[in-house]
């Protein structure tokens, strides 16, 4: 089987507490970092639909995490 990598680059206002957020939720397969203003993850396996699945999760951890951490720091 093939290995599926890919990297998700997100600008924050708030890059850290927005990685912060979203950083316990990652699976095993998913890397998260800071870099400048933006928040990093790269995601990596096997099978196509479990990336799916794991990069759809993700997207919607990183929308609420963006909200809460405006709503807090704004």
């Amino acid at each position: 089987m093939n290995n599926i990598h890919g990297t998700i680059r997100t600008y924050h206002k708030h890059p850290d507490c927005v990685a912060g957020g979203i950083m316990s939720d990652n699976l095993t397969n998913m890397e998260t970092s800071v870099s400048g203003p933006h928040v990093v993850t790269a995601v990596c396996g096997n099978k196509f639909r479990s990336i799916i699945a794991s990069v759809d999760d993700y997207l919607m951890n990183l929308a609420i995490a963006e909200d809460i951490c405006c709503y807090v720091l704004d």
